[in-house]
């Protein structure tokens, strides 16, 4: 028989929304707080004190639009980005407890495809663009577009779903991977805007996807019943590497832990699950949320002993989970 699903470490409630979005800022010496930001469908940004448990400021700026992707600037916790269904990227300046919002970029596109962030020589921001398949890089400082990727034929792809901006070891550009709606996975060199690979992995459209650059392995999730997991060989092309098979359709969110040793998974049934990224070994099925598990995310302590796993539902809770610290 299968052991039963731990309790989670705690919870956070009070937000009286679906929690769509979440992102840690807990790379930090005390006195400095571990911080857990929130995004919800009521266009909230909340700020938590992990240590207190308890939110200590509440941004709004999205005029009550549902808030899907956030993100600091990288270990500058004191600008936030926040994407939202007003269809722009917020930055806020929360700098000796401000609560500025001190720029904005519209997105054109109007689907729910989240950004990817990249830091290189510049900070670059991918996101969707215009037309439905079209995906940009932009450049945050010069707020110049360094490249727009798109089919040169008729779009047969449908909208962007997800994508990941990230740089190889070798090789001058950072490449993009992009989640489409005919269920395929696509790699585009960015500066070049030059389309790489694609790899069919899934019958409906691709809702999430996460990728390990070390190991040239990355797993993606959609309504279906599994959660598939494709690799990249030496030529750049994408191959499929492995099919879970997964009790219940649909996932929301796929996100692999910092030191590529977990993966974590939002589930439409209301579970969270956690697998060995190494093997796709599944090692929990974390069961507290009475709807559907929109998000997950991994902490970024300095302590591996405090490092946690956060997941956001549509029953306006976030549980936070302390799971296999030394796997």
């Amino acid at each position: 028989m299968a052991l039963p699903s731990p309790d989670p470490k705690f919870d956070l409630r009070g937000i009286d929304a679906e929690v769509n979005s979440l992102h840690f800022s807990c790379m930090v010496h005390r006195p400095s707080q571990p911080l857990l930001f929130s995004g919800s469908s009521n266009g909230l940004v909340h700020v938590w004190n992990l240590n207190t448990r308890r939110s200590e400021t509440v941004l709004s700026g999205h005029q009550g639009k549902s808030i899907y992707w956030l993100h600091t600037l990288f270990h500058n916790r004191e600008l936030l980005l926040s994407q939202g269904r007003d269809l722009q990227i917020r930055t806020w300046n929360l700098a000796e407890g401000r609560r500025e919002e001190i720029d904005s970029v519209p997105v054109e596109s109007v689907g729910f495809c989240k950004c990817s962030l990249l830091k290189t020589e510049s900070c670059l921001l991918a996101m969707p663009g215009k037309d439905s398949s079209q995906v940009q890089v932009l450049d945050l400082n010069s707020k110049k577009i360094v490249s727009s990727m798109k089919l040169s034929t008729d779009n047969q792809w449908g909208m962007a779903m997800c994508m990941k901006l990230w740089q190889p070891i070798s090789g001058p550009s950072p490449l993009l991977l992009v989640g489409y709606e005919d269920g395929s996975v696509a790699l585009w060199n960015v500066l070049e805007h030059r389309l790489m690979s694609r790899l069919t992995c899934h019958m409906e459209p691709v809702m999430s996807l996460d990728f390990d650059c070390l190991k040239a392995r990355g797993a993606s999730g959609s309504s279906e019943r599994v959660l598939n997991v494709w690799s990249l060989d030496e030529q750049q092309n994408l191959k499929a590497y492995k099919t879970q098979e997964l009790v219940n359709p649909g996932i929301s969110d796929v996100v692999l832990r910092q030191d590529r040793k977990i993966l974590a998974t939002a589930g439409w049934d209301h579970r969270i699950r956690v697998f060995g990224w190494k093997r796709m070994k599944p090692l929990a099925v974390l069961q507290y949320h009475s709807a559907i598990v929109h998000c997950v995310s991994f902490s970024d302590h300095l302590t591996p002993e405090d490092r946690l796993l956060a997941a956001g539902s549509k029953d306006h809770l976030i549980s936070l989970w302390s799971v296999y610290q030394n796997t």
